[in-house]
């Protein structure tokens, strides 16, 4: 039972989901500050664990139906995990992030709150939408991102306009996601590579103009090497498998990624510290977004 409503998280992605805080603290410059306060990094990392792990019990809650039919293996339909106890814990998660949040300042709070408010219109409303899904979870993504940057709540409207790098991102992968279950169009599926060379086109513009894009090259020669070959066998064959093997890629690079980021806005040894996320998220990867 518990294992099963850990499954419900995603365990795998709740640590990508901590790479995009770290990322976006260092976009604010959190951590060339002297001294700066670990206990705030901590609450925001807690944060952003609960805000996703919560937005993703209630994906499945309110695909239960859906997924009766699907995917009847998952943990609801199975009827291992009542829909009561998924939405106990989905709440409780979601309680848990923004109450740290507001713990650290009340800008975190405030987006804390936007966040669980997009990811429950995604997880009810915005998937069943061609266009405005994928942009919906993208926007999850984005204000994630923020959160992370929210550390200093003076940088995030400076720096809000970041925040659509991840929702390009995210909305990509989601695009391609919808084609797990039935096989998926190569147009799409193209779309979405395009949409990934322009996110890593913007990171190395922000890198070159931060004169670090030296130290953030190696992290985002990588990126494009765990996104691309995943996504060319879904083109060249897009049946749900090689679909569902590219979504996973894209998200778990993700924290490839974030490692970009914080090259470019910090430091390299940093940058490490959050790449290393990388293999703790392959060995958590029991499923997919």
């Amino acid at each position: 039972m518990i294992k099963a409503l850990l499954s419900l998280t995603r365990p795998a992605n709740l640590v990508t989901s901590v790479a995009d805080v770290l990322a976006g603290m260092s976009i604010a410059g959190y951590f060339l500050i002297p001294n700066f306060d670990l206990a705030a990094i901590a609450w925001l990392c807690l944060a952003t664990v609960g805000l996703y792990g919560g937005g993703v019990v209630f994906n499945d809650v309110f695909d239960a139906e859906l997924d009766a039919i699907e995917r009847p293996e998952r943990p609801i339909p199975s009827g291992v995990v009542s829909k009561q106890a998924a939405s106990i814990l989905g709440t409780s998660l979601l309680a848990v992030g923004i109450l740290a949040s507001f713990w650290v300042n009340q800008t975190a709070g405030i987006l804390a709150i936007a966040i669980s408010a997009a990811a429950l219109i995604y997880d009810r409303f915005g998937k069943h939408h061609n266009w405005l899904g994928p942009v919906n979870m993208g926007l999850c993504r984005g204000l994630n991102l923020l959160l992370g940057v929210s550390i200093l709540p003076d940088q995030v409207m400076p720096w809000v306009w970041v925040g659509l790098v991840p929702i390009v991102y995210i909305a990509a992968i989601t695009m391609i996601s919808r084609g797990e279950v039935h096989g998926g169009s190569p147009i799409t599926l193209r779309v979405a590579g395009l949409l990934y060379a322009l996110v890593i086109g913007c990171v190395a513009a922000l890198a070159q103009w931060r004169q670090q894009l030296g130290t953030a090259f190696p992290f985002l020669i990588l990126f494009g090497y765990s996104i691309f070959p995943p996504l060319w066998r879904a083109v060249k064959e897009p049946i749900g498998r090689n679909i569902g093997l590219a979504v996973k890629a894209g998200v778990l690079s993700l924290i490839i990624m974030n490692a970009a980021w914080v090259a470019a806005f910090a430091s390299f040894p940093l940058a490490l510290i959050v790449f290393l996320l990388l293999p703790l998220s392959r060995f958590l990867a029991i499923d997919k977004i």
